[in-house]
């Protein structure tokens, strides 16, 4: 081997430079730092609902949460950044909702 050969074949292989988030790279969800269970509320609040009953009761049997339980859930994900860079759109359209709620007061 000389001083100019790459000790390995991975030595030679240009790399990536790092993010510094501590993601790999690929957007699969599995480090955005949001639990299995914090996806599953974010991705069953985009749903559309007609009914606030169909939605509760949807709530303990796909999530086996309890209703009050769901939605502290969410509130926390709301303030989540992590949330935001999951799903904004939801964050943000249940982030317009709470604050015009809150206005309204």
């Amino acid at each position: 081997m000389t001083d100019h050969e790459p000790a390995s074949p991975e030595a030679a292989t240009p790399q990536e430079p790092d993010s510094g988030d501590g993601s790999d790279g690929l957007n699969d969800g599995l480090n955005d730092g949001l639990s299995d269970q914090d996806r599953a509320v974010l991705a069953f609040e985009a749903r559309g609902w007609q009914r606030p009953g169909t939605k509760e009761r949807a709530i303990r049997e796909q999530l086996g949460l309890s209703p009050t339980r769901y939605y502290q859930l969410l509130g926390a994900l709301l303030d989540d950044p992590a949330a935001l860079r999951h799903d904004p759109v939801t964050v943000n359209r249940l982030r317009e909702r709470r604050a015009a709620r809150r206005a309204a007061r």
